[in-house]
């Protein structure tokens, strides 16, 4: 059987209260603390060229129908990854398998592989309304993976696991994640605030706090400044092909069969795939992951298949990258 979800913790007539301990330092009252109701704001440059889009932030962490900001054009900074870039691929490249569960599923009596990816394909708009990065996104569905792998889900606390998993991500990559209240909102208020802050702290325990994992966005990013400072394409041309390939990474991560791969092998495999889609002369060079080549070829041939079925919603998604607001209405997207 599945672990039901955390129940809150009820207060009993009879139940006493907490003691102080002896001579516990008491805080004295003071002046009130003045509060900042809104997130900081960067400032426009003169001439007013930033105004129109400056409201956004606040905005996306309103009410449960608010969109998020929109994202920003992906820039490459090519000077930082002269200096560290290699480096900190060799860390997490070495790192990669103690993070990556390749059968999260074989101890779930109750969550299937059609569950996971329903759940997900609920997941990924809920990630877009909020306007939150790829890297938040693959962190939840890394969290969701590696707890499966540990501990049975009731089939109706799957939910919860999935907006739980999403929370401790953006906690670790965005400045501004989405409220507890916004989230639940999203649930049609199945779930209260206090299973979810229980949830949150057994998948913190569960995973013994280990919550760095190289991701399929780190891999994407850093491949695509691999690609353009050894001078093998152009700095717009490759931020295009790893939006296109970004998305192909997006679709994947709702297929549970696609979580057999490393997230180094499934970037260089999106990013070559996009290669060929857009017809780039010069294809990214598949020997940069390491990986032999029985390997790359079963993985491109997986991703092909995908792309085949899913050419619809890629379209979408692509167009929602390029600023199409018509994704979600403002009801927000439905979990039936």
């Amino acid at each position: 059987m599945g672990t039901p979800c955390p129940a809150s913790p009820a207060a009993g007539p009879g139940r006493a209260p907490r003691a102080r301990l002896p001579g516990a330092p008491v805080k004295k009252p003071g002046r009130p603390r003045l509060r900042r109701k809104q997130p900081l704001r960067p400032r426009s440059p003169p001439g007013g060229s930033g105004g129109s889009g400056s409201g956004s932030g606040s905005e996306g962490a309103g009410g449960p129908g608010a969109r998020g900001p929109a994202p920003q054009p992906a820039q490459l900074d090519l000077r930082t990854f002269r200096d560290y870039g290699q480096s900190c691929y060799a860390f997490r490249r070495a790192r990669e398998g103690l993070f990556h569960a390749r059968e999260a599923l074989a101890r779930q009596p109750q969550v299937t592989a059609e569950s996971r990816c329903r759940l997900l394909s609920w997941l990924i708009p809920v990630h877009r309304r909020f306007g939150l990065s790829f890297e938040s996104l693959c962190l939840a569905v890394n969290t969701l993976d590696r707890f499966l792998a540990t501990t049975p889900v009731a089939a109706d606390c799957f939910q919860l696991l999935g907006v739980t998993s999403l929370l401790i991500a953006c906690k670790q990559v965005e400045v501004h994640p989405p409220r507890v209240e916004q989230l639940l909102g999203l649930c049609g208020g199945a779930f209260s605030r206090q299973q979810l802050c229980n949830l949150e702290r057994i998948v913190l325990h569960r995973l013994g706090f280990s919550l760095g994992a190289p991701t399929l966005s780190f891999f994407l990013e850093h491949f695509t400044h691999a690609r353009v400072d050894a001078g093998l394409a152009a700095a717009p041309r490759a931020l295009q092909t790893q939006a296109l390939a970004r998305a192909v990474a997006e679709l994947s991560l709702a297929d549970y069969a696609f979580s057999r791969y490393a997230p180094s092998l499934l970037a260089i495999c999106c990013l070559a795939l996009a290669d060929r889609l857009l017809g780039l002369p010069r294809p990214v060079d598949l020997s940069l992951g390491g990986h032999s080549e029985p390997e790359l070829q079963d993985c491109l041939a997986q991703l092909r298949l995908l792309v085949a079925i899913n050419g619809a919603p890629l379209a979408h998604v692509l167009r929602l990258q390029a600023g199409d607001q018509g994704g979600l209405s403002a009801e927000g997207p439905s979990w039936e």
